[in-house]
């Protein structure tokens, strides 16, 4: 990835970001099989061209820094920070062998038997209590530490929320207290009969896709893309906010009527159709620029 520094920013913050990471043929991390199988190989193939600013990377930088002090300081009895993991998946299916699954824990408690993760997050996140992605990427570290004969089966995610608001959190019951959240996860049989599958399912389509072409590629779901589904919105012409959105045009056209129906809104109303969109292609895709999809839907219609 070449990294820009369109505000003329120090350059150890540049420093900071500047990997010089180059991926290894057939290994993947745990963080990355979570990611779509598309966008997992356009980043690798295109890797050398995608190009991001220092300044859209603050929380990179955040995170960095957080994960470098909790580095240098020192452990209690039993546990390991910054552990490498490395599991030959041959040994567990013939058809992956030379495949890798790679990653590098944050913090392994051997007496607790558990995994322990630094996050950050918005604040939306512990509100709508969305931590499926914190839940199946430690499972899939768990799971990673059992192949070197450790047993865990618990996780904790430590997560610095980097929007907290103290008004709210005095004034909004669901919004959380502090700036700190921690959710904790409890592993069992078969969470990792689970996150096996997954493993397994997902490098067997990486190895099915590795040499297809871009168009080839599966195509991102509506669920990775963050998909924002279409909406029709019934208003008045003169307005810009609607007086009610519909998930149909059928309900739409429904509500249109009884209002045409009524002599005072006759004529006052309209449909106006409020194109669904794909966030995480608009805002968090790395590779987005060399993407079919991508280019079909959003580069060639602003043309």
């Amino acid at each position: 990835m070449k990294i820009t520094n369109q505000l003329g920013l120090p350059k150890q913050l540049v420093e900071l970001v500047n990997s010089n990471y180059k991926p290894t043929q057939h290994q993947y991390s745990c963080t990355t099989i979570l990611k779509p199988t598309r966008q997992i190989i356009l980043e690798r193939r295109y890797g050398e061209q995608i190009e991001q600013d220092v300044s859209d990377m603050c929380w990179m930088i955040f995170g960095i820094a957080v994960h470098s002090v909790i580095e240098n300081s020192q452990e209690d009895e039993g546990q390991f920070k910054e552990e490498k993991l490395k599991v030959d998946l041959g040994k567990y299916w013939e058809e992956l062998e030379g495949y890798y699954l790679s990653g590098r824990s944050d913090m392994i408690d051997l007496i607790k038997k558990m995994i322990v993760d630094w996050k950050t997050c918005s604040a939306w996140k512990v509100i709508y209590k969305d931590f499926e992605d914190w839940r199946k990427e430690m499972l899939i570290y768990a799971w990673a530490v059992k192949d070197i004969g450790f047993e865990i089966n618990k996780a904790e995610a430590i997560a610095f929320i980097k929007d907290h608001n103290k008004t709210k959190s005095k004034t909004d019951s669901q919004y959380p207290k502090l700036p700190i959240w921690v959710e904790k996860f409890k592993f069992n049989d078969n969470s990792f009969k689970e996150i096996e599958k997954f493993i397994y399912d997902k490098f067997m389509e990486l190895k099915k896709y590795e040499n297809a072409t871009d168009k080839e590629l599966p195509i991102c779901t509506d669920e990775e893309r963050w998909r924002e589904p279409t909406k029709y919105a019934v208003k008045k012409k003169a307005n810009i906010k609607a007086s009610k959105l519909h998930d149909t045009l059928e309900e739409a056209e429904k509500h249109l009527e009884n209002l045409e129906n009524k002599e005072e809104c006759k004529g006052l109303y309209e449909i106006e159709v409020r194109e669904g969109t794909d966030k995480r292609c608009l805002e968090y895709c790395s590779c987005c620029n060399f993407c079919p999809y991508y280019i079909k839907n959003y580069m060639e219609k602003s043309d």
